[in-house]
């Protein structure tokens, strides 16, 4: 870096080339405060000094400070407007912040300076693909890929790519592209497994699927105690096994089906689930006994997490357990609901149309924002007539139901809902439950109720392809959208069905 000219006496107090060597290389180390501190003894000396306030906007971004990133990077472009790399993190910044199109104006900027930057071209594909405008990003990586053939990280982001444009044969080639360029790449092994279940081809899946425990993402959720793993291929008849709730609740949702086949064995089973399920999980048949996490387990000789409860069966998708329901709602509570859902004329359709909490804090390639949508898009339904819509939305006010759009009259109880087994005596008295793809649907499908799914184009694995039904729940059907992003016709064609649904 080359520090412009400065007044002989700051030059004098200053070394500013041998400070923004160190603040570079604290940067690179992962020393945020360090470099954060001695760029701002250079600004506070000499304000405009464009290095300082590049690497500072570099910090600020890499330490979650998004808008001092953003601050920083627009005054070192006052300095440079060229500068590439200062493009690049003020892209990234904006893209975090979940402003898509201001970083994608940035990232493009940028590349009309160089247009072979692999940095650029890697995390301007991020941002179109969380975008969904998955050709677009699935160009970006190639791009980058001609400019730099042999980085894992970018492979197995094409490979995501192709599995969100439901390529899941193209998308396994790159995420074993990416495996053999570094074998340890947990993500990419996982994501093959992902590409693995979504082609229905569990044999390889589920085994792959245990890769899972090596990846960020699901390691918190991972057993730590010293039980041996059971994966059905051990003796279970007397013996007491943990069955181990790891991620979602959609996930403990759909996979519990298996605690009653364990308990079938001949083993008593502990069932540890998060604690707003535990209730709802003591409806289960058979010899389960259920905890919430954190409360003290009694002794056991063996654990399995739940999701790989398939392999430990040899799950097909022919030979899915498939039986519901299998789980209920507790009958006085059921009773009250049913009391005030009776005086709603017509039928009583529930309502779900955001996933979880996590859509607050935006991130790149975040599939709870792609699995979502406002409730002024279901605008529709209010023309479907014999319909009294109750909504099941939990989470912020803001999603709510407070402001439907006009003549969409939803019916919002939800203040009342504590846990799963609340939601679950609302939804036994309810025709019908519409939900995009969250514990909601899983719910529902588990208690044996009519659910229609609004389907992301990038559907998860579980959906599996070009399929209007599911082999895991009898009574859903799916809606899936045909292009990404486009609510609107899934809307359309559950407002046709309802009004066939419609009593007569």
């Amino acid at each position: 870096m080359i520090a412009p000219a400065v007044p002989p006496r700051t030059r004098q107090s200053l070394d500013l080339p041998a400070l923004l060597r160190q603040a570079v290389a604290f940067d690179q180390e992962g020393r945020l405060a360090e470099a954060d501190a001695l760029c701002r003894r250079i600004l506070a000396a000499v304000p405009d000094q464009f290095d300082a306030l590049h690497v500072l906007s570099h910090v600020c971004e890499r330490a979650g400070r998004l808008e001092e990133a953003v601050a920083f990077g627009r005054k070192a472009l006052n300095q440079r407007p060229k500068s590439v790399e200062t493009m690049k993190t003020l892209g990234n910044a904006l893209a975090r912040l979940g402003r898509v199109d201001e970083a994608i104006a940035r990232y493009e900027k940028a590349l009309a300076l160089d247009p072979r930057h692999f940095g650029v071209l890697n995390n301007l594909g991020m941002v179109l693909q969380a975008d969904w405008h998955f050709e677009q990003a699935s160009a970006c990586y190639q791009r980058a890929l001609a400019a730099n053939p042999d980085f894992a990280g970018t492979i197995n982001n094409l490979g995501i790519c192709e599995l969100a444009l439901q390529r899941p044969a193209a998308a396994i080639e790159q995420f074993r592209r990416a495996q053999a360029l570094e074998p340890d790449y947990a993500v990419a092994h996982y994501n093959e497994a992902v590409a693995l279940l979504l082609a229905g081809d569990y044999a390889s899946g589920w085994p792959k699927f245990e890769t899972r425990w090596e990846t960020p993402a699901t390691k918190p959720g991972r057993y730590v105690g010293s039980l041996p793993l059971w994966l059905g291929d051990k003796e279970i008849v007397g013996k007491t096994i943990l069955l181990w709730s790891e991620q979602g609740f959609g996930d403990t949702l759909q996979f519990v089906r298996y605690a009653p086949l364990v308990a079938a064995r001949g083993a008593r089973v502990i069932l540890s689930v998060q604690a707003p399920l535990a209730s709802l999980m003591k409806t289960l048949a058979g010899a389960v006994e259920v905890h919430a996490q954190g409360d003290e387990l009694p002794a056991a000789d063996f654990y399995c997490p739940l999701m790989s409860l398939p392999l430990a069966f040899g799950t097909t998708v022919e030979t899915i357990p498939d039986r519901v329901p299998y789980l209920a709602a507790d009958p006085v509570k059921a009773a009250r609901w049913r009391e005030r859902l009776e005086a709603l004329p017509g039928r009583r359709v529930g309502l779900v149309w955001f996933g979880s909490s996590r859509l607050a804090a935006s991130a790149v390639n975040n599939p709870d924002r792609r699995r979502s949508l406002a409730i002024a898009e279901l605008a529709p339904l209010a023309g479907v007539a014999g319909m009294s819509f109750v909504s099941l939305q939990l989470g912020k006010p803001v999603w709510g139901a407070s402001s439907p759009p006009a003549g969409l009259v939803v019916h919002d109880w939800t203040a009342e809902i504590e846990d799963f087994s609340d939601t679950a005596a609302l939804v036994a008295g309810l025709d019908l439950v519409i939900s995009v793809d969250t514990s909601t649907a899983h719910l529902a499908g588990a208690m044996g109720k009519p659910v229609w799914l609004l389907n992301r184009f990038d559907t998860c694995w579980r959906w599996l392809l070009e399929r209007e039904d599911s082999p895991w729940y009898p009574t859903l059907r799916q809606f899936r959208q045909p292009k990404p992003g486009d609510w609107n016709a899934v809307v359309a064609s559950v407002a046709a069905a309802l009004t066939s649904f419609a009593p007569g």
